[in-house]
């Protein structure tokens, strides 16, 4: 069963930067696409950043461009976004999704911007 588990989430002032993870298994990860993903309160879940198998092709949101990093590691089955520059606009609950469908298959980590 595939499992995808987020982590590094927290609450920062405008700013500053958080590094979130996630972690996969019940899966060949080094063979999906992987994605994140937000839902920011009372707004439906929005589209953030793509990696391709091998980690040589991302995009990104517009909002996000410049400010987010997203990387894996093929080896250790993890995904991560290092998010610079936060805004208030970033408070959200992240997810990482699977493969082309991005697919999500954990419960989230909570993102919060405020001062």
């Amino acid at each position: 069963q595939d499992q995808l588990v987020e982590s590094g989430g927290g609450t920062v002032q405008p700013g500053g930067s958080l590094r979130l993870s996630c972690e996969a298994s019940g899966f060949t990860f080094s063979s999906e696409p992987m994605s994140w993903l937000r839902q920011p309160p009372g707004k439906g879940l929005e589209w953030v950043s793509d990696i391709d198998t091998s980690g040589s092709v991302t995009t990104y949101r517009h909002s996000v461009k410049g400010r987010f990093t997203i990387s894996r590691d093929n080896a250790k089955n993890m995904l991560f976004l290092q998010m610079n520059d936060l805004r208030s606009e970033d408070t959200a609950l992240y997810y990482c999704g699977r493969g082309p469908a991005r697919l999500i298959r954990g419960q989230g980590t909570q993102v919060t911007v405020s001062s």
